[in-house]
């Protein structure tokens, strides 16, 4: 729990359309850190199971540009220096191991956290 926000895993790895609807369909939606404490929560989840972590933060129509899944400007970030890179061709966002984040492609298998 961070405030209000409780942040859950199923433990599994799964690419970003099944981690958004696993989300969904508990009534949340994929964790969206939106300040330091949040990210470190997140980050907990993540080093206690080894695994890289999709976040609910996607590309929006221009490249480079990332908006949380309601279309609002991402308000926080921890980009890893030289990050985001794709421009355009890495749509969605994953946290690493050391809580920084990289835009990535939305098909690759990421550990599923959701915030409800």
């Amino acid at each position: 729990m961070v405030g209000d926000k409780m942040m859950v895993t199923n433990g599994k790895a799964v690419d970003f359309e099944t981690s958004s609807t696993t989300c969904n369909g508990i009534g949340g939606r994929i964790v969206t850190p939106r300040k330091e404490e949040e990210n470190t929560a997140v980050l907990e989840i993540v080093k206690k199971y080894n695994q890289y972590a999709y976040l609910g933060i996607i590309e929006g129509p221009v490249p480079g540009i990332f908006n949380d899944l309601n279309g609002a400007p991402a308000v926080y970030t921890k980009w890893r220096k030289g990050e985001p890179s794709g421009k355009g061709t890495e749509g969605c966002v994953e946290m690493y191991t050391d809580g920084q984040w990289n835009d990535k492609a939305c098909n690759q298998n990421r550990l599923t956290v959701c915030e409800l």
